[in-house]
């Protein structure tokens, strides 16, 4: 059973936060945050339902983590065990994660695959995704894994597309002569680029387009 305490600074003000697998009691408050992380472009239908946390818990209960602020639930991060071939990483979410409904877990897989992660908007300052992140990083370590990784959508693409091709706006981003909400949160967060796929997410922001990106075990 996973649960971490500890402080983070509000406008310079210690606020206590407390990161924990999330139960059914939590399935209303985290479908209610994927709404407030994920609006319109973002496909409705990607959102959380009832049968798919449920799955989150039941067959994965390590990998299914939130973080409260305070007592309010203020995000969440899913993932699931698989195996992944560095010599083929082309794949799509709804592969990788049964369509977030996660029943192609492994329990002998080696990667830690994470399936999403979301903060709800007016926490965001707090870094709380990251902390989210490091919870992570350190399931991979006392389990013995391999790797963390995970598909970064680029919602900020669409903006580029017409001058640049989706490897071009990712070497730039990791250049850092372009900032994009999700990929340069995950360079931030300690992930290194694997590969550009296609075809991962149906996104309109990111024209269907991830980066591949991971975390290795540094004790591995």
């Amino acid at each position: 059973m996973y649960k971490k305490t500890q402080y983070v600074f509000n406008e310079g003000k210690p606020t206590f936060v407390e990161v924990r697998q999330y139960k059914k009691t939590d399935f209303p408050a985290l479908i209610e945050i994927q709404k407030e992380s994920f609006p319109p472009p973002f496909p409705p239908e990607l959102w959380w339902s009832d049968k798919q946390l449920t799955n989150h818990v039941e067959l994965y209960p390590e990998g299914a983590l939130c973080i409260e602020v305070e007592g309010e639930m203020a995000g969440s991060i899913t993932a699931l065990l698989t195996d992944f071939d560095p010599v083929h990483p082309e794949h799509s979410w709804a592969e990788a994660t049964d369509n977030g409904s996660i029943r192609n877990h492994n329990p002998v897989g080696k990667t830690l695959y994470i399936v999403d992660v979301c903060v709800r908007p007016k926490y965001r300052s707090l870094k709380l995704g990251q902390l989210l992140m490091q919870a992570m990083y350190e399931q991979v370590v006392q389990n013995d894994l391999e790797r963390l990784l995970g598909g970064g959508r680029m919602p900020g693409f669409h903006k580029y597309s017409g001058r640049l091709t989706a490897e071009q706006y990712a070497a730039q981003v990791i250049a850092g002569k372009i900032n994009d909400p999700v990929i340069s949160f995950l360079l931030r967060c300690g992930r290194t680029p694997v590969s550009v796929v296609a075809d991962y997410l149906e996104d309109e922001e990111s024209e269907g387009y991830a980066l591949l990106m991971e975390w290795k075990n540094p004790f591995k």
